[in-house]
């Protein structure tokens, strides 16, 4: 069943408001306002002039936004854990939103950067970012990006299997190197979070089991080519509270302090996840009170076991970029559907869709939506925000109110979505992916080029009479 197919007519948390163009604070960039017409702007320049610039649909991107959010991060964990005597590095988790240019602002803030794959690897060296401040992720990384890492001088990689572990040290014996590692272990601790977001259950395709760690750092501590430098750990993602944090940071202390027994364990990664608002509803964490939170709870259970605190490592990514971005679209067509006996709904189809932000379809995800072209004194109305691609489930905003003579042509802004949509993004349909644009102090530019139909056709092969294969060459034989 596909997340569409299980959705109630109208959220119980969506309630009619009093303004259908207000814009809720705690989803928006900081930046956004309305002008005397009515028309949004965010970060100094105008939906009006962003459609007529770079057209719909649109990635907009906040940059001072997303500056103030990584110092804000960096900060708050370095005061943190100043407090105990002990120092914080803060990543960030590139899979949330990665260009060179982000790579640039986050780093300029003092964050290291967390990458998963080759290619964010290379985006963050073409980036500038120094590689003894870059992490490697990934479950099944190739031999050529665990050589590319080890070349580079990657500052830590994590490792996920026994096989990699061998893997690694044999490349980095060859090369003559000693190369840093984490152990990627599950708690156990399940954040409350949608099933595929949660990545710390035991039965699922990342890290070693607690029970199984010390052999694997036992085998690690074997190998000259290696060094153990301590334990990740990732619990989800888009977490509100401290709660499974805490929890999940007394197992690893345990295993933690077993390990001390072998020799040093100086860096203890609790990852990332921190949750923000998507909707006027939710109600995240403040990024000061959850540093506080978690710091204080490994403090706490070292002390318990009388051991020193680890130097800790953080991965956010969604809170550094999610809020600073919004999507602008064009409305197509608008259709009321009568869905029950006292319920009507307005489809409003615009000009993306899963295409550009697949969380709904994938994770039943929740956005907000509003008209940004004009305001309107027009009743609010149930809507539903849909996309152009040939899916039932292509859904951007599945219940929203929208004034009720939302009409083709009008702009639509749906904010949050600096994290996960242009990650995320396709070629569904055969449409082309949006461009990704910066915005901040009243100026706007190009940051990631959209793509067109001549782009996606120039990956065909048979799309141009002199690429096809020639059906006389031996190596071509059954091809027509």
């Amino acid at each position: 069943m596909s997340a569409s197919e299980n959705r109630a007519p109208v959220p119980d948390w969506l309630a009619v408001p009093d303004d259908a163009n207000a814009l809720a604070t705690e989803v928006w960039p900081t930046s956004a306002s309305r002008d005397a017409h009515g028309a949004l702007s965010i970060g100094g320049v105008g939906v009006a002039e962003l459609r007529e610039r770079f057209g719909t649909p649109l990635y907009v991107l906040d940059e001072p936004e997303v500056r103030a959010r990584a110092r804000a991060v960096r900060t708050a964990f370095e005061t943190a854990t100043a407090r105990h005597g002990v120092h914080a590095r803060v990543y960030y988790a590139g899979k949330a939103f990665l260009s060179t240019e982000v790579v640039r602002w986050v780093t300029g803030e003092g964050l290291a950067v967390d990458v998963a794959t080759g290619g964010e690897l290379a985006i963050a060296l073409a980036a500038g970012a120094d590689p003894a401040r870059i992490g490697l992720h990934g479950n099944n990384k190739s031999v050529a990006e665990l050589e590319q890492a080890v070349e580079v001088g990657v500052g830590s990689v994590i490792v996920d299997s026994l096989i990699e572990v061998e893997r690694l040290a044999a490349i980095a014996e060859r090369r003559g190197a000693r190369q840093a590692v984490l152990v990627r272990v599950n708690s156990g601790v399940h954040a409350e979070t949608h099933d595929f977001l949660a990545t710390a259950h035991e039965d699922q395709k990342f890290g070693f089991a607690l029970g199984d760690a010390p052999a694997v750092v036992a085998r690690i501590r074997e190998l000259p080519s290696l060094a153990f430098i301590g334990l990740h750990c990732h619990i989800g993602s888009q977490i509100f509270g401290t709660a499974g944090f805490a929890e999940s940071a007394a197992r690893l202390v345990d295993l933690h302090a077993e390990l001390l027994a072998g020799g040093d364990v100086p860096v203890l990664n609790l990852g990332g996840g921190f949750g923000i608002a998507y909707t006027s509803v939710d109600d995240p964490t403040p990024i000061d009170e959850l540093a506080t939170g978690i710091v204080d709870a490994v403090a706490r259970e070292c002390d318990v076991r009388g051991i020193p605190i680890p130097n800790l490592a953080f991965e956010p990514g969604r809170s550094v970029v999610g809020r600073a971005g919004v999507t602008l679209y064009e409305v197509g067509t608008v259709k009321p559907v009568q869905v029950s006996d006292d319920l009507t709904r307005l489809y409003v189809s615009v000009d993306g869709g899963m295409s550009d932000n697949a969380r709904p379809a994938l994770y039943g995800a929740q956005y907000s939506a509003r008209i940004a072209s004009r305001t309107s004194d027009a009743t609010a109305a149930l809507a539903r925000v849909v996309g152009r691609h040939c899916e039932s489930g292509d859904i951007v905003v599945d219940a929203e109110y929208l004034p009720g003579d939302v009409t083709p042509g009008d702009l639509l802004a749906v904010p949050a979505t600096g994290a996960y949509c242009y990650s995320l993004s396709s070629n569904y349909n055969a449409v082309p992916r949006p461009p990704v644009v910066a915005v901040g102090d009243g100026r706007a530019r190009v940051i990631v080029r959209g793509e067109s139909i001549a782009d996606i056709l120039a990956r065909d092969v048979g799309a141009d009479p002199t690429d096809r294969p020639d059906p006389t060459d031996p190596i071509n034989e059954g091809n027509e």
